[in-house]
């Protein structure tokens, strides 16, 4: 099948499409960008919701429950689960796992388990172009649920619409993590497995640092009064967002249409307050800066191999014949000197 037709085909709602577009853009297979430019247009519609937190705080199951309940409404679900990627072969460790039990069969909901691929933000480049074939086939909703790995899961803010930070009942370590700086990309904080002992106190403990966080010259761009459980984020100040914190029982479904509530109060701020606009230019800001580092990395890589491999460098650096930054000035002159004559 062509790549005008297989894009012709995904536009249709053809799902074997849409699983082999992603499944060519998580390969990097030839041709993978042309189709990726071809979605484009035809993206800027879906609600994009990441889901991160803790190891163990229930990520899988609350997104099951969250789609589940977007279906009864109507709409359509895409769902990218980031796993672990294998040291051998790049691929998703648990890709194989059964995550989303209770949507197996429902072909308007759309699973994709997907590799992080080593990149410290836990979401990688060929995650954002999933992201777009979802949007561009039309799904309303798409979920993506991260690895859960501290810190490093703060790129999610720069590819979701809003993000909800999950925290289980604990003796307060996981909330402790949290300052650790995924604390910042919270849009909402959710406390799930509530019906544990230890509810409470996580909930209290996360209810003073976010009230610590926005005190902070150094607060967010969330605004500068967090809310206490259960207030309306929007009361106190409509030009601000200020986090609230929710709790859920995803086992049961307790607590999901309160949590669901607050991502559609989220979602109406962001268009409301011109930061869904915002948003997307930043998106699209990262995008560009993310491609140029991969791009100019392959070119640098050709070159040094060009040459005769890195080791044939560090020979003389080693050697003291030369130094890091020569070797670096070296490689790079000659790629500035072509893109300061194509600038004149």
């Amino acid at each position: 099948m062509s790549e005008e037709d297989l894009v012709e085909d995904l536009l249709a709602g053809k799902h074997r499409a849409l699983a082999r577009v992603i499944t060519k853009i998580e390969n990097r297979s030839p041709g993978y960008r042309d189709l990726v430019s071809d979605l484009h247009q035809h993206t800027g519609d879906a609600d994009i919701i990441g889901i991160t937190g803790s190891p163990g705080a229930g990520k899988s199951t609350l997104v099951d429950k969250m789609a589940n309940a977007y279906r009864e409404q109507g709409l359509t679900v895409g769902v990218i689960a980031i796993d672990p990627s294998s040291p051998f072969t790049g691929g998703a460790v648990l890709g194989d796992r059964i995550r989303m039990a209770s949507n197996v069969g429902d072909m308007d909901v759309f699973f994709r388990s997907m590799s992080a691929r080593g990149t410290l933000g836990g979401l990688s480049t060929a995650t954002t172009d999933a992201v777009k074939a979802l949007d561009a086939f039309g799904k309303d909703k798409i979920i993506i649920e991260t690895v859960g790995a501290g810190q490093n899961e703060v790129d999610i803010v720069k590819t979701a619409d809003t993000v909800a930070v999950l925290v289980p009942p604990s003796s307060g370590d996981d909330v402790q993590m949290l300052k650790a700086g995924i604390l910042e990309i919270a849009d909402v904080f959710v406390v799930n497995k509530a019906d544990l002992a230890g509810a409470d106190r996580t909930v209290k403990e996360l209810r003073e640092m976010v009230h610590m966080r926005d005190a902070s010259p150094l607060a967010g761009h969330h605004g500068a009064d967090a809310v206490a459980d259960g207030d309306d984020a929007s009361d106190d100040d409509d030009d601000e967002w200020e986090p609230p914190i929710v709790e859920t029982v995803a086992n049961s479904g307790e607590g999901l249409e309160a949590f669901l509530d607050t991502l559609a109060d989220h979602r109406t701020w962001l268009v409301d307050a011109g930061e869904r606009e915002a948003k997307v230019r930043t998106r699209y800001a990262e995008e560009i800066r993310a491609l140029l580092r991969e791009d100019t990395a392959d070119l640098l890589e050709q070159e040094i191999a060009a040459r005769g491999g890195l080791d044939a460098f560090v020979d003389r650096v080693v050697e003291r014949e030369t130094d890091p930054y020569s070797v670096a000035d070296d490689l790079v002159g000659p790629i500035a000197d072509c893109v300061a004559d194509e600038r004149e």
